[in-house]
């Protein structure tokens, strides 16, 4: 089976904008703020559908199903969703100071752990990211800050810059200021708590819902002041956590990226340049560019290589 590129879903938030249009050359809903594009996803709520390709028009739910062999390898129970969900974000404004449920307490709060890593692929000046606690911050300093709207000093900020990458676990605080443009690589979840949204209205005008007493119990009180990878140039890993590794793989001319497939699945997000993939003798070789996240079968059967100078994202070790 050949690479697997997806139409992407469309989010409207309240934060968002248009940026995805300008940045990714993508066409948006018109007249919506669009703070999220789900390139890959398989929940009963939203569905990856092909956009191009023998395939055109599947679900990646049907694919799975269907496919699974060829698609996850061998050892994969076929009932089992797509274990990583792909976004962009447009971030025009501050999102809200959230945290998702660690493994420990998801189940029991109704939810799901989402670990997640942040890719910056632009960034605007003075623009950053909230992750973790500033040293010295304890539970019930943060419940007070709460209460008198003062929680921003409690909260590890640093700026940020193209290219910088952090990897964000469930339990740990976090938000995303405006001015960023974020390449999301995270567990298939959807659940968020939070804490605090700097005293915003939804986009219906109303207040919008928080969950303190879910965020307070999930909150890693020990994390403190994380920091992210600054700018790695090359071929260097990510991100490596129990539900994924994310390597960057980096050319400064035409050649080979990666080799045909693997044995397992991985996905390939292209952030600069122009990516082609050989689909072997049955499929069409097909170009890839920035801002296209593709499904790389187990079984694919060609390479994938760069026309020129590029970067990609690697993410695999999650269909285990």
């Amino acid at each position: 089976m050949g690479p697997l590129l997806f139409t992407p879903l469309y989010q409207e938030r309240v934060w968002g904008g248009r940026a995805l249009e300008s940045a990714l050359g993508r066409m948006l809903p018109a007249g919506q703020v669009i703070g999220e594009a789900w390139e890959v996803v398989d929940r009963p709520e939203a569905q990856s559908v092909v956009a191009r390709g023998p395939h055109a028009g599947r679900s990646l739910r049907s694919i799975i199903e269907q496919h699974g062999v060829e698609v996850m390898g061998a050892a994969w129970d076929t009932r089992r969703p797509f274990p990583i969900l792909v976004k962009w974000l447009d971030c025009q404004e501050r999102l809200s100071l959230q945290v998702h449920p660690p493994a420990s307490i998801a189940a029991e709060l109704k939810g799901e752990p989402k670990t997640e890593n942040w890719y910056v692929a632009a960034a605007a000046p003075g623009a950053g990211l909230m992750v973790g606690l500033r040293r010295g911050a304890t539970r019930e300093a943060f419940a007070r800050a709460l209460a008198d709207n003062s929680l921003e000093p409690l909260c590890h900020r640093f700026p940020v810059q193209a290219g910088d990458s952090i990897l964000v676990r469930s339990g740990q605080i976090h938000a995303i200021d405006g001015g960023n443009l974020i390449l999301e690589i995270q567990q298939n979840s959807d659940t968020t708590y939070r804490v605090y949204d700097w005293g915003r209205v939804g986009l219906d005008g109303k207040p919008r819902q928080l969950h303190v007493e879910q965020s307070l119990r999930c909150i890693d009180w020990t994390d403190v002041e994380p920091a992210p990878l600054r700018g790695p140039r090359g071929d260097v890993v990510l991100a490596e956590c129990a539900e994924f590794r994310i390597r960057q793989v980096e050319r400064a001319a035409a050649g080979l990226l990666a080799p045909r497939g693997t044995g397992e699945a991985r996905l390939l997000s292209v952030v600069s340049g122009a990516v082609v993939v050989d689909g072997g003798a049955e499929e069409a070789t097909e170009t890839y560019a920035r801002g296209d996240n593709v499904l790389l079968p187990a079984n694919l059967a060609g390479e994938i290589r760069c026309v020129g100078a590029a970067k990609v994202l690697l993410t695999d070790r999650f269909s285990n």
